[in-house]
C-alpha cells in the first residue's frame, strides 16, 4: 500500500466511523477503488484504534466516572456493604450495567456474522444495498425531531437518565434493542452510529443521550473486535509499517473532528441530512457492480 492510499483510507475511516455513513462500507469501497482484493488486517485494526482513541478523548469524563462507579461497586461487594441504595442512586453505575447488557447481543451477533466475513466484506453490491437501508433509517429519524431539545446547550457530557420509569430513559429493554442493532451494524454499509442513534430516537430517547449512549456502547464493541482481529493477526504476519502509522494518526484526527461535528448535527436535529449521501453512494456502488 502506498502512503497516499493509506492516508486516504485513514481519512475515510476517521470521518465515516462517526458520521452516519458506514466506515466499513467506505473502507471496502475505497480498497476496491485502489484495486486491493484483500483487506489488510493489521491496517484495519490500527485505523480503528485511531478512531477509538477519539471516542475515549471526547467522552473521557463520562468514562472515568463510569469506571470509578464500577470500582466503588466492586469494593462494596467485597466489603459486603448494602448494594441496592448504591445502585439506585448512582446513574453511572446504572449506565455501566446497561452498557454491559447491551454489549451481550452485540457480541453474540458479531461472532455469528464473523463466520460469514469472507462474504460480507467482499461484496460491493451488499455494501450498496445496506447504504440504501442506512439512508432510509436516517431519513425516518427526521420524524423524531423535537424542537425543545434544540434549546439545551451542546455537551458531550450528558446527565444520564436511564430510569425505566421515564419515557426518555435508557432502561435495560432499550439498551438490549440498541445492542442488537449495533450487532447487525457489523454488516458493511449499515452505519453503526447512524443505526444505533436513530434506534434510540425511535425508542423515545433524547437525541443527545442516544448519541452519548451509542458512543459509550461502541467502546467495548470496538475493543472486542480489535482483540479478535489481533488474535487472527497473530496467526499470520504482523505488518505495522510507516503507512499504517500515518493512517492511524490521520484516522484519529479526522475521527475527532467528525465526532464533534456529529454531536452538533444530532443536537440540531439534522441527522437525516446524511440520508441523500447514503442513497447516492449506495446507488453508485450497485451501479458500478454491473458496469
Amino acid at each position: 500500500m502506498e502512503l497516499h492510499q493509506g492516508i486516504i483510507l485513514g481519512i475515510l475511516q476517521g470521518l465515516t466511523e462517526f458520521l452516519p455513513v458506514s466506515s466499513s462500507g467506505h473502507l471496502i469501497l475505497g480498497q476496491s477503488f485502489f484495486g486491493m482484493t484483500q483487506s489488510q488486517l493489521s491496517f484495519d485494526i490500527s485505523v480503528h484504534m485511531g478512531t477509538l482513541l477519539a471516542v475515549l478523548l471526547v467522552y473521557a469524563s463520562d468514562i472515568l466516572a463510569i469506571c470509578s462507579s464500577v470500582i466503588r461497586f466492586i469494593v462494596s461487594i467485597m466489603g459486603k456493604k448494602p448494594l441496592k441504595e448504591q445502585i439506585n442512586n448512582d446513574v453511572y453505575l446504572q449506565m455501566a450495567g446497561v452498557i454491559v447488557i447491551g454489549s451481550i447481543p452485540t457480541a453474540v451477533i458479531g461472532l455469528f456474522l464473523k463466520k460469514f466475513e469472507h462474504i460480507l466484506f467482499s461484496s460491493t453490491l451488499l455494501v450498496g444495498c445496506m447504504l440504501l437501508l442506512t439512508g432510509s433509517i436516517l431519513w425516518a429519524s427526521r420524524r423524531f425531531h423535537n424542537v425543545e431539545q434544540d434549546k439545551t446547550p451542546i455537551s458531550t457530557k450528558t446527565s444520564f437518565d436511564i430510569s425505566t420509569k421515564t419515557s426518555s430513559g435508557i432502561g435495560i429493554k432499550k439498551g438490549l434493542i440498541i445492542g442488537i442493532v449495533q450487532g447487525l451494524a457489523v454488516i458493511p454499509g449499515i452505519s453503526r452510529s447512524g443505526s444505533t442513534i436513530a434506534t434510540g430516537m425511535f425508542l423515545g430517547i433524547d437525541r443527545q443521550k442516544a448519541a452519548t449512549f451509542s458512543f459509550l456502547l461502541s467502546i467495548p464493541a470496538i475493543i472486542g473486535a480489535e482483540i479478535l482481529g489481533v488474535k487472527d493477526m497473530l496467526g499470520g504476519s504482523l505488518s505495522i509499517d510507516t503507512v499504517t502509522i500515518w493512517a492511524t494518526i490521520v484516522s484519529f484526527i479526522t475521527g475527532l473532528i467528525a465526532l464533534k461535528i456529529l454531536i452538533k448535527v444530532v443536537h440540531a436535529g439534522k441527522f437525516h441530512f446524511f440520508a441523500p449521501y447514503c442513497w447516492f453512494l449506495g446507488v453508485m456502488a450497485i451501479g458500478l457492480k454491473f458496469i
